[in-house]
């Protein structure tokens, strides 16, 4: 067990290090789950951009916010969905690795930047677990997102 330990990332201590803060876990926006454990897996529904004061982050990427709004949007989502998790779970050290994300741009038809968007949550997600538990699967695309909000993103994590 000490083995263990010793591997496991301690992201709730890697967050105060960097000066993040989580925003206020939303709740649950419709008839699902925040998250949900299956095996060793935990899967996180949809999150979106909630700010520090609940408001949520809208726009069209290509219209009414730029690439780079848009990566710090992306990276807003990745603090929501932990901040979702620690609300559900009590804690984000049982999380072991990132295995696969989906990232959503609310975008334009001729917005072709979405890779570009999602690395907000995917370099945030590396920050905390580091290159090798903290880069999974990934795929990124443009769509229509409710309520106008600028990015959501769905992700699995495997858990120890």
């Amino acid at each position: 067990m000490t083995k263990l330990f010793e591997l496991m990332i301690n992201v709730e201590e890697r967050i105060k290090e960097l000066g993040l803060q989580l925003p206020p876990a939303p709740p649950a926006g419709g008839v699902y789950k925040p998250v949900i454990i299956v095996d060793k897996m935990l899967y996180v529904s949809g999150q979106g951009p909630v700010r520090s004061d609940q408001s949520l982050i809208k726009g069209k990427l290509g219209l009414d916010l730029t690439t780079e709004e848009g990566y710090e949007t992306a990276r807003q989502v990745g603090l929501t969905m932990l901040s979702t998790i620690k609300a559900q779970l009590g804690e984000l050290n049982i999380i072991k690795q990132l295995v696969k994300t989906l990232g959503m741009v609310n975008s334009q038809p001729d917005f072709y930047e979405h890779p570009q968007v999602i690395n907000g949550f995917s370099n945030l997600m590396v920050e905390l677990w580091g290159e090798d538990l903290g880069k999974g699967a990934r795929s990124a695309v443009g769509m229509i997102l409710p309520g106008n909000i600028a990015v959501e993103v769905e992700a699995i994590f495997e858990i120890y």
